[in-house]
């Protein structure tokens, strides 16, 4: 048996070529451009064709876009009574193409493809549709509806119907419409070629997967049904379907007899990524009170459509993807389940194979994987500031850049602490530039900004790592105001001072990026803090201020909630030596992906949920922070003791030991 394959390199035609191919004797004529000849010999590689048999994959030069498929008329002439089926599987499946494309390629190339298949004589005309064709139909679409279709608005729904209208109204050979529902990834392998559909949404599951815990419900968003088929089921269904006895003129809708709501499918995939479970949903219905001619006028406001697309471009979607949440069509496939009866063949279930998807898009098609996200593609060649970079977190992070290739730049008050961190640096094979420096002098600070701006013409990447923490409660703390005096003089101001000096640098140059190392306690309030806290909580405000000012002059910003890390600051609270802390290298590699990845905020699991309960629950969270208050005494240095240490009730032990592991 002889066939004729449009769209053959396509992800459903190399997989029902390969299909076709595993029948005996069969031989497969394929459309390919002239200039894709090269593809060839990798086609038939992937459909198991070795030696000669690689005749049996005959690729047909032409275009789908010229008349009779630009099939010269010698091959026309080969072929004419020798094809039993062409199928018809070239399309434009992208929502985002342009209007013109679409029309060409998907009314255009099937009239093409349905004269080419009369010119030689063909015996059947197979053509792939789309659930498209049916628009946006309310209710249930059968397979025997065709004019039946509404809300055609959208190119790829207007020309997906028009294509079938011609294979119905211009095709003198029998013909039958298969139309697939939203079509991924094989449900045995979960292989998939690119990033549409469904796939779009895996980059925002992933991002509530390393911010939330997995156990941590989270609101996701409800609206109609969406139909998914994995291609493997599809490529079955059709090749059986399609050397069954058929007279024509028949539709089949290869779709889930099942189906699932938006929501329920969100809910799916983040249980496969081993994410926050969607179990709080949000009604896109809610917005459809909303007459489109007034959401039409919103878009043309220019604010509003900025707005709009900053928001799609930040979760990853398309613009119009909002626009089909609400999908109001479900399918009978009573004619396909007939069809299909006896031959085992039927569509898995989504929750059977959801996880195969989500492994192979992590493995193979997440967009960041094909992004230097290296430190050294950040920030070679780059000038970085490490405020506090003698030692503790700065010095490691200073190490980091210097040894990516950035001109590394610290700065602090010990010239002996500065000239042993340079040493360090030489000792390793990389260098240092050093300042000393007193960050809380509001005119040092002065000093040392044009001593920047004058040797190396402002900075690339600031990283405001000096300060200084006091851990006291406020009952010990009526006499010493100057704790909150000085810690708000280093903390805020002077890391203000110096973020001000340099802004002017990165605004003409229209770059920047800025890390404020801030702390886990501002997220989650936490007790005895209050002075530190507080110096911490001012300088993430203004960060968030700023931000908005700057996001339109290439300046960005990232807040860094910083756990406890094992540096000399924590030092003199011996409590800390049985609390899990980070290594001074960890955090450093926070700081590291601060700079390549420039995210608006940087916080721990436990950060965020402290924010959360105190978002929702404000009371209860007060209960738990004031329990940890009375079960952890001040420290031996607080209280202005030496060499006592603070004796731990059992319930603190255990709280201790119930935290391990968790980074706070």
């Amino acid at each position: 048996m002889q066939y004729f394959v449009t769209g053959a390199t396509g992800f459903i035609g190399k997989r029902l070529v390969r299909k076709l191919l595993e029948r005996k004797g069969s031989v497969v004529h394929f459309l390919i451009r002239p200039e894709s000849e090269g593809k060839v010999a990798g086609l038939r590689e992937y459909w198991g064709l070795k030696g000669s048999a690689a005749n049996r994959a005959v690729p047909v030069f032409g275009d789908l876009t010229a008349k009779r498929l630009g099939v010269t008329a010698e091959v026309q002439r080969q072929l004419k009574g020798q094809i039993d089926h062409v199928y018809h599987l070239a399309a434009v499946y992208d929502l985002e193409a342009d209007e013109e494309s679409q029309v060409a390629v998907n009314i255009e190339g099937t009239r093409h493809a349905v004269d080419f298949a009369k010119a030689v004589g063909a015996g059947h005309f197979h053509h792939v549709s789309s659930i498209a064709a049916a628009g946006l139909y309310e209710g249930v679409f059968r397979e025997d509806m065709f004019s039946e279709a509404e809300g055609l608005d959208h190119p790829y729904f207007s020309t997906k119907h028009e294509s079938e209208k011609i294979v119905r109204t211009e095709s003198k050979l029998p013909w039958t419409v298969y139309r697939p529902a939203v079509v991924v990834g094989d449900s045995q392998t979960g292989e998939m070629d690119k990033i549409d559909g469904i796939y779009y949404f895996f980059k925002l599951i992933q991002r509530l997967r390393q911010i939330l815990p997995p156990w941590m419900p989270s609101v996701g968003l409800e609206g109609g049904r969406i139909n998914i088929v994995p291609v493997d089921y599809v490529v079955a269904a059709l090749d059986h379907i399609s050397h069954g006895r058929r007279e024509g003129g028949e539709c089949f809708h290869l779709v889930d007899p099942v189906g699932y709501r938006v929501g329920d499918v969100l809910d799916i995939l983040s249980k496969a990524a081993h994410a926050p479970r969607m179990n709080l949903f949000v009604n896109a219905a809610l917005l459809g009170f909303i007459p489109k001619s007034v959401k039409k006028g919103l878009m043309a406001v220019a604010p509003v459509r900025r707005v709009y697309r900053a928001i799609m471009q930040d979760l990853g979607l398309p613009e119009n993807m909002m626009s089909f949440v609400n999908y109001p069509t479900r399918f009978d496939c009573r004619e396909t389940t007939a069809a299909l009866k006896g031959s085992g063949i039927t569509c898995p279930n989504l929750k059977d194979y959801a996880w195969r998807l989500w492994d192979y898009w992590e493995r193979h098609l997440d967009p960041d994987l094909h992004i230097d996200r290296s430190l050294r593609g950040t920030v070679a060649g780059k000038v970085v500031l490490v405020t506090g970079g003698s030692s503790g977190i700065g010095l490691a992070a200073a190490h980091k850049f210097a040894e990516a290739g950035a001109v590394t730049i610290i700065c602090g008050r010990d010239q002996d602490k500065l000239d042993e961190a340079c040493a360090d640096a030489k000792g390793r094979g990389h260098a240092f530039i050093a300042y000393p420096v007193d960050l809380a002098d509001m005119a040092d600070c002065d000093r040392f900004i044009q001593l920047l701006i004058a040797n190396h013409g402002g900075v690339d990447f600031l990283i405001n790592n000096a300060g200084r923490s006091i851990r006291r409660a406020i009952e010990s703390s009526y006499d010493r105001f100057h704790d909150f005096e000085r810690t708000m003089q280093l903390n805020y101001f002077g890391c203000l001072r110096v973020t001000m000096g340099l802004l002017p640098g990165m605004v003409a140059k229209r770059k920047g990026h800025i890390v404020n190392i801030s702390s886990i306690g501002v997220l989650t309030n936490a007790p005895r803090f209050s002075a530190y806290v507080a110096s911490k909580a001012a300088l993430d405000a203004w960060t968030r201020c700023a931000s908005s000012e700057f996001a339109d002059q290439g300046i960005s910003f990232t807040t860094i909630n910083m756990p406890l890390v094992r540096t000399p600051m924590i030092a003199p609270t011996q409590i800390y030596k049985n609390v899990p802390t980070l290594s001074p290298d960890e955090a450093a590699d926070m700081i590291a992906q601060a700079c390549i990845y420039k995210p608006v905020r940087i916080a721990t699991r436990l950060g965020v949920t402290g924010q959360v309960l105190h978002a929702f629950v404000p009371r209860i969270a007060q209960i738990i922070m004031n329990t940890s208050f009375r079960m952890f005494p001040d420290s031996s240095a607080a209280k202005g003791e030496k060499g006592a240490r603070p004796q731990l009730s059992p319930e603190a032990i255990a709280m201790q030991q119930m935290m391990r592991g968790i980074h706070f």
